[in-house]
């Protein structure tokens, strides 16, 4: 919401759409600078994503607001062909992602959502670690020209970046490096959203043992820092990801596939396998599934062994 109003200052192009969430999705923070530039579509996602895509034609800057459940999870036939197959400018904000969405249960955790975005020609995918992050990638991508998925959690996060932590769209981060200069690097953990966090007290413990843990912030699954994923592989010679989205289809899947094309190496996955979510409390839920701190060390001392 902040990232929108800053956007929004800087060019008077950029707009907001809504279904009927603005509070959940912050956007009435936009509603409230630039009422003129606001439209509530009401709880109709069909039509959210194809009157942006007309005013993306007309030269504006939309951005679309829901849950992921609904966008794309309702809508993405939409998506699909009048955004993406049109290459229309439009970016789409969601939130509610994730099994932390906690008791809203199954039916609004979105862990699907980076699957079939991902696999559409012309859309970029990016999944913010933090508050920063998510302000950071609102500004940017809206001085993109290409169309963009947000993917926002609902849960508060711990915040692990700060105001002045450089964010370019499609350039990783690396966030904790092997603290023994002479050895051998023995992992490497690539996660996106809230979960980095998770990621980087793993290395920390995992560092603690005796291993040389590299934290890579992978931020933007879709175009996906090819060369940041392949000279980290190299580094550590086994790869584990994180993420808080089915295992099939995932941002741990595109890492799959650009390290089966340059550089092969035994991997893990952490992200929900196969399941449905459920009601529970948001800690719960992660550790129920297998995304907590001690699920991402097991995962590490695993790959390790293979290689």
């Amino acid at each position: 919401g902040e990232g929108l109003v800053q956007a929004g200052e800087a060019d008077k192009n950029v707009i907001a759409l809504c279904a009927d969430l603005t509070e959940s999705t912050q956007i009435h923070l936009f509603r409230s600078k630039f009422p003129d530039r606001f439209i509530e579509v009401g709880v109709a996602e069909q039509n959210l994503a194809a009157l942006a895509s007309g005013f993306a034609a007309s030269g504006k800057i939309p951005f679309i607001a829901s849950y992921g459940m609904f966008s794309p999870g309702r809508n993405w036939e939409q998506l699909r062909t009048t955004v993406a197959y049109n290459e229309a400018n439009v970016k789409v904000a969601v939130m509610h992602v994730g099994i932390s969405v906690g008791p809203d249960g199954g039916t609004h955790q979105a862990i699907e959502d980076m699957a079939i975005t991902r696999v559409m020609p012309k859309v970029v995918v990016i999944n913010p670690c933090d508050y920063h992050e998510a302000k950071k990638a609102t500004i940017a991508v809206a001085k993109s020209p290409i169309a963009t998925f947000l993917r926002f959690h609902r849960e508060k996060t711990p915040v692990i970046t700060t105001a002045d932590t450089p964010f370019e769209i499609g350039k990783a981060q690396v966030l904790f490096v092997p603290k023994d200069k002479f050895k051998a690097a023995d992992v490497a953990l690539i996660a996106c959203g809230p979960l980095v966090h998770n990621a980087l007290l793993a290395a920390d413990d995992l560092e603690k043992e005796g291993m040389n843990v590299y934290v890579i912030n992978n931020h933007t699954v879709k175009p996906m820092d090819s060369q940041a994923v392949i000279e980290v592989a190299k580094k550590a010679g086994a790869v584990v990801t994180v993420e808080e989205h089915q295992i099939a289809g995932g941002m741990g899947s595109a890492v799959a596939e650009i390290l089966a094309q340059n550089h092969p190496v035994p991997m893990e996955f952490i992200g929900v396998h196969d399941r449905f979510g459920q009601s529970g409390e948001p800690n719960e839920l992660i550790e129920h599934y297998g995304m907590g701190i001690s699920h991402i060390k097991e995962a590490a001392k695993k790959v390790i062994s293979r290689k």
